[in-house]
């Protein structure tokens, strides 16, 4: 293995001086990403994922995909299943088979049992409000359980009769023997076991028993033969637990090592997976792969690619720090991944009619528009033209304001690869509201003939009426806003309550070579997935992101 590996983080940095000390034999990395099966993953995963699987692949090593099921009351079968299919869809492979803390209950079991023989572990019949007040704070040192110094026999007795179904649950709980005056409260005894009657996804009924994260965690690492342990920073303080489990309970020779690093925070993007279970119980979103969530699968159906996915996480780089990223570099990527891949289509999102009155009623044109600028391989396509057409609301002002360079009365603007055409009159129902938009067309200005390069300040994008395709548009905001501050509120009370708006647009007939999945760019409009709610000649289109991009601009001021 080439041991010369150049470290572009902190971590890679730990790893190399454990190749050079040979702490793990012949150079070895082997990492895992160990995900908790009680919900879908979400963004911050995403960083966790590009990170362990990244380092695996970098050092010639192997990624462990372990899942966490240590609590049954909480997970099934669904949370592994859109976990695994999250991991492949990033573009990454585990090393086979899938693992699962699970596999491991029976010599947990043993490690447990050995504790207890060391005198380093007992039984405490306190409740859990008993151990929580006893376990003191950051100003006061805890007090021993009246249960702390139980012999072993005793204790292995109780334990096994948990173990056996004897006890309620709640009743009793095995607890780490350590220091209860320790500085660190992690330290103060912590509770590895607890009686626990659920059915379990993949044990069934076998146990009633099931160890707790931060006593299963090393462990599993040990048995599975992890190199390095890498974690998000808030498990640092839990860091010298973890070797006191390895020291006390796993003989192997080598031993994984925990390094942690900074979790990912994004702006408007909310992280906690309790929260987002209950926006999803409660229905303020359709479901966790909803496109405002920030779930994996949330963003998947959004319309994010896999490789902007991994772009944004080499941007942001592994930092020791937290820090929240602003959601404007993750719009970025998206679109720096689709401008030169995505196909352009002219659709009219808020459609208002067009009547082009010297234009004949029954005379159809078409019109070569080129399928993506960015890319001439891409080649072109003919769009039909005709009399009746319809542009974008917002494009017409009956009273301009200064700057509006788009349609007004009077003023002639262009028609994307057609026409120049002059508004002349405006049609207005009973409501006194826009009814239609009558113009005349400049004939000599078709686009691509020789002489029609006339000048005017606006060109705007339209779909003929004779052809246009019914297409349902769902316009995605974000859930919270990007400014938003901890004011003490709940965080459902700032949910944005026009985070998705619909709209019934229209879209020109190229729009029906495309199937669910298909990206492509609404032309002045912005970044459209096709939903899977699309069905033949019904197409249901998300908006993944808007064209103007903030972010980008103050990247190039920057000169970066």
């Amino acid at each position: 293995m080439d041991t010369k590996i150049e470290a572009s983080n902190f971590i890679e940095a730990e790893i190399n001086k454990d190749i050079e000390n040979n702490v793990y034999a012949n150079g070895r990395v082997l990492t895992r990403f160990p995900p908790e099966p009680n919900g879908y993953l979400h963004i911050g995963h995403v960083k966790s994922i590009c990170l362990n699987f990244g380092i695996g692949l970098k050092y010639h090593g192997a990624t462990n995909i372990r899942f966490d099921d240590t609590n049954p009351s909480k997970e099934n079968v669904e949370y592994v299943n859109s976990i695994l299919n999250d991991v492949k869809w990033l573009g990454f492979q585990w090393k086979e088979p899938v693992h699962y803390a699970s596999d491991y209950f029976p010599q947990l079991y043993e490690f447990a049992c050995k504790l207890i023989r060391k005198g380093l572990a007992y039984v405490d019949d306190q409740t859990s409000e008993e151990i929580r007040k006893n376990r003191g704070d950051l100003e006061h040192p805890g007090i021993d359980s009246p249960y702390r110094n139980r012999s072993v026999e005793e204790n292995m007795k109780l334990f096994e009769e948990m173990k056996a179904g004897k006890y309620p649950d709640g009743s009793k709980v095995l607890r780490a023997k350590i220091d209860m005056k320790s500085p660190n409260i992690v330290m103060r005894d912590p509770v590895i076991y607890r009686i626990l009657r659920a059915t379990h996804h993949r044990t069934g009924d076998t146990w009633c028993i099931y160890p707790l994260y931060d006593f299963a965690h090393p462990l599993s690492d040990a048995l599975e033969g992890i190199t390095h342990s890498i974690c998000t920073v808030e498990f640092e303080e839990r860091r010298p637990l973890y070797n006191w489990c390895l020291d006390n309970a796993f003989d192997g020779k080598e031993k994984p090592r925990q390094i942690e690093f900074a979790r990912l925070n994004v702006t408007t993007m909310i992280t906690s997976k309790r929260k987002l279970r209950r926006m999803v119980e409660e229905h303020v979103v359709s479901g966790w792969d909803d496109p405002r969530m920030p779930t994996i699968s949330g963003l998947r159906r959004r319309g994010y690619t896999p490789e902007s996915l991994r772009n944004f996480c080499d941007m942001i780089g592994v930092a020791k720090a937290n820090s929240t990223v602003d959601v404007g570099m993750l719009e970025y990527c998206i679109r720096e991944d689709l401008k030169d891949k995505a196909p352009r289509i002219m659709t009219v999102v808020d459609p208002i009619k067009v009547v082009l009155t010297n234009y004949p009623e029954d005379k159809t044109e078409y019109m070569t528009l080129e399928n993506n600028p960015s890319d001439p391989a891409a080649g072109t396509r003919e769009v039909p033209f005709g009399r009746n057409l319809f542009i974008e609301r917002e494009d017409f002002m009956e009273h301009p304001v200064k700057k509006f360079f788009r349609m007004t009365p009077g003023k002639e603007v262009r028609l994307k690869g057609a026409y120049i055409v002059k508004c002349d009159e405006v049609i207005k129902d009973e409501q006194g509201e826009i009814k239609e938009i009558h113009c005349t067309v400049d004939f000599s200005s078709r686009s691509g003939t020789p002489g029609a390069d006339r000048k005017v300040k606006g060109t705007l994008h339209w779909v003929a009426e004779k052809t246009a395709v019914d297409v349902e548009c769902r316009l995605y905001d974000y859930l919270i806003p990007k400014d938003d501050v901890d004011d003490g509120r709940d965080f459902m009370e700032k949910i944005n309550k026009n985070s998705l708006v619909v709209k019934h647009g229209k879209s020109e007939p190229a729009i029906l070579n495309y199937k669910a999945g298909d990206r492509f760019q609404f032309l002045r409009k912005g970044y459209f997935i096709l939903d899977p709610d699309t069905t033949e000649g019904k197409p249901v289109a998300n908006l993944i992101v808007g064209l103007r991009d903030s972010w980008a601009k103050a990247r190039q001021k920057a000169g970066k």
